[in-house]
């Protein structure tokens, strides 16, 4: 009798963890789930300010563990909130005098303002305030932008500048000892390193996901005029833009930027804005309020297929050809012109357009840039003075 009340009881304990697990399977599966609203996790004391954290330790049988990198670093990355005045476009009938008749003033609410805003994230780089997040976060005319630090502070920031060619933003709020992450060489950065994203995806706030680096120096896949991705397979979904993309051993390697996608989530592209680059970035803009870049003028450049590569006595496919530029520029009045196929600047080969347009942005003002050209089927060099670049248009 004993044996079959113990039998019993154990079918009772395993039917229910068997209806647990189906039930609980169900639930995951569901479709209506309802996430909770954003919300700032709770960090250690404003006045701690992160070193340089340990690095993520291996796991047998697995991927590297970055508890202890995760647990020194996600403290210093932010939610971003930004107001923006955006116009609403006036009704064709604004001068119609029937209009005005019938609708009076009110017929000006068909070109007022409205206010929207839009959700991002950000790395505190410094720990007095300031902090780095991407241009398109911030959007254009903004009205007013929040910061919500690590200890659930939401804080008025300052734009201190924009660089819309590499869609970098650098914000300073009123706030000292806030938790900082170390910045890294993303120059020695290898593919198929693993890396850790921290952000606030869909508002879910301090989020982090794990990957690898998929590709360096990603250009040409249309995100800003000047481009050098890190290309990466870290979970980034929308929210995440302008958060932290960390090493293993807890250094700030990447802004997270962009994500190619077809369905408007995560599918495994992620890009992100190179430390090294944003350093350069924020120095100048701390400095100037602007990045200092160079310029030869304004002029369009295409990739040299072999198809233009024939139609212009071409050897070989490398360079590129300039298709259109502006008779004011400083590469026009030293003697570029358009049909001419770039094949080096300053002895370093041109392969694609946006190289060319790395290369020249990053020659000092003042400078001359030596480009080695193919006009008409023969060789030349030609040597332009690089000017500084015009201040930019607020905005992407």
């Amino acid at each position: 009798m004993k044996t079959l009340i113990r039998l019993a009881y154990l079918f009772l304990v395993v039917a229910g963890v068997t209806a647990g697990v189906l039930i609980a399977g169900r639930s995951a599966d569901r479709d209506d789930v309802i996430s909770l609203p954003a919300a700032s996790a709770a960090g250690a004391p404003a006045d701690q300010q992160v070193s340089a954290p340990p690095s993520a330790a291996p796991v047998l049988g697995g991927g590297p563990d970055f508890t202890r990198v995760a647990a020194q670093t996600v403290k210093a990355v932010t939610n971003i909130s930004s107001v923006q005045v955006v116009r609403r476009q006036s009704s064709p009938f604004a001068n119609d005098p029937f209009f005005q008749y019938f609708f009076g003033e009110q017929g000006d609410m068909f070109g007022r303002s409205r206010a929207e805003s839009s959700l991002g994230s950000g790395v505190v780089i410094s720990s007095d305030g300031y902090v780095v997040t991407n241009n398109h976060v911030l959007g254009d005319d903004v009205a007013e932008v929040t910061v919500t630090v690590g200890d659930r502070r939401d804080v008025r920031a300052k734009i201190v500048g924009v660089d819309a060619w590499t869609d970098i933003a650098l914000l300073k709020i009123d706030a000292t000892g806030l938790p900082t992450i170390p910045w890294g060489d993303s120059s020695k950065l290898k593919v198929a390193e693993w890396v850790m994203a921290v952000g606030n995806p869909y508002s879910l706030s301090q989020t982090v996901t794990l990957g690898i680096v998929s590709a360096l120096g990603r250009a040409n896949v249309g995100i800003t005029a000047y481009e050098d991705f890190i290309q990466t397979d870290a979970a980034i979904n929308p929210g995440n833009s302008g958060g932290a993309l960390i090493n293993s051993r807890g250094e700030l390697i990447g802004i997270n930027t962009a994500i190619f996608s077809q369905s408007g989530g995560y599918q495994g592209i992620g890009f992100a804005v190179p430390s090294n680059l944003v350093r350069r970035v924020v120095d100048d803009l701390t400095k100037f309020g602007q990045v200092r870049r160079g310029s030869i003028g304004a002029i369009e450049v295409s990739p040299l297929t072999s198809r233009l590569a024939d139609e212009l006595r071409a050897p070989k496919v490398d360079g590129v050809v300039v298709t259109q530029m502006s008779r004011n520029s400083a590469a026009f009045k030293a003697g570029l012109q358009p049909g001419d196929v770039i094949l080096s600047l300053n002895g370093q080969a041109v392969t694609d357009p946006s190289q060319l347009v790395r290369m020249i942005a990053d020659s000092p003002v003042g400078s001359t840039v030596r480009l080695e050209v193919l006009s008409d089927g023969k060789r030349s060099t030609i040597r332009i003075p690089v000017e500084q670049q015009g201040r930019p248009r607020r905005g992407r």
